[in-house]
């Protein structure tokens, strides 16, 4: 069975499955779906709870040795196998493979991980557990819907913010919901509310976690204010120009391949943001794009002078077709 964060709830309401695995790269959302396992886990008198942090392939004999003592006092348990990447390797797939086989009734596995990708989901073992018991896929909140998230997750804990306040919040804190979280339990504790929305808004923290993924899209779906704002937390991080760079390239290079001849038949787009940029494509330049790119790269690596930080925002928009000087006409000065 596969399940989605979203119908966790609900299906716990229903029934319990022997094995539970909970995948993705979002903390806050992997942590409060395995609290919701754990706590229906306890309602139905699994009242032991014995974790495994597995970084090394031997970890995997502690795993079996546990699953095979049986509990002092009889009582059901939990046990728990945390992933440190999503590809436990040949004993990891067998241990886990064995375990959800035995079919303990006494024992509920619950295996947390980072993101599957293609591969992954296709194992032994991950195979075995949708059988069995249930994959929970855990996915980052797009952008274009954190303001709906953190409306409604604001109003399960008791603040009712404004639509501003909410749109102030998503900029600050995109890419790091546990930091939104803290920003709304924060306001409770602050007593404010849809009233007080400039107090909290005042309060906020810039606490927006970026990479340069997230900058293609952003140049790709031509949202100007959202990837300079990539930009500028990029480069507040410290994260090389060179990555920067190369994200604004693959942004160009993407949109090159969808448009080549002959590319719809074999070409499959594969999201909302490229083809809105093929949606605007006859608005752009592309040997100016690529001169603008040259000479950031020039910048980057001290062959000529100018911030390359700047001339990145100023290929970022024209890759969003909001050009904001005439591109130069040589990538030498």
């Amino acid at each position: 069975m596969k399940l989605t964060s979203d119908s966790l709830e609900g299906h716990l309401a229903q029934k319990l499955l022997p094995a539970y695995l909970i995948s993705g790269d979002e903390p806050l959302l992997v942590a409060e779906a395995a609290d919701a396992v754990r706590a229906r886990a306890r309602a139905a008198g699994f009242t032991e709870r014995d974790v495994h942090f597995i970084e090394r392939a031997a970890d995997w004999e502690d795993v079996r040795a546990a699953a095979g003592n049986l509990s002092l006092f009889g009582a059901r348990r939990l046990l728990e196998a945390r992933l440190a990447t999503a590809r436990p390797g040949t004993g990891g797939s067998a241990v886990l493979t064995s375990l959800l086989e035995r079919a303990d009734p006494d024992t509920l596995l619950l295996i947390l991980s980072p993101r599957l990708d293609r591969d992954a989901q296709s194992a032994q073992w991950v195979q075995a557990v949708q059988a069995r018991g249930a994959w929970i896929a855990v996915w980052p909140v797009e952008p274009g819907k954190l303001v709906a998230w953190l409306r409604a997750r604001s109003r399960r804990i008791g603040v009712d913010l404004g639509p501003q306040a909410l749109q102030l919040l998503a900029e600050r804190t995109e890419g790091n919901l546990l930091a939104a979280d803290q920003e709304l339990r924060k306001l409770v504790l602050l007593g404010a509310d849809a009233e007080g929305g400039d107090a909290a808004r005042a309060g906020f923290a810039d606490s927006a976690r970026f990479d340069v993924f997230r900058l293609s899209d952003a140049v790709l779906a031509g949202d100007l204010g959202r990837s300079l704002r990539v930009l500028a937390g990029l480069r507040s991080e410290g994260t090389e120009p060179t990555l920067a760079l190369w994200a604004l390239i693959k942004a160009l290079r993407d949109l090159g391949a969808a448009l080549r001849p002959g590319a719809a038949g074999g070409w499959r787009r594969s999201s909302a943001a490229l083809e809105a940029a093929v949606r605007r494509s006859g608005r752009l330049t592309f040997p100016s794009l690529m001169l603008r790119a040259a000479r950031a790269d020039r910048m980057i690596k001290g062959r000529l002078r100018g911030d390359s930080w700047d001339e990145m925002a100023l290929l970022a928009a024209e890759l969003c077709a909001r050009p904001a000087f005439p591109t130069p006409q040589s990538m030498f000065k």
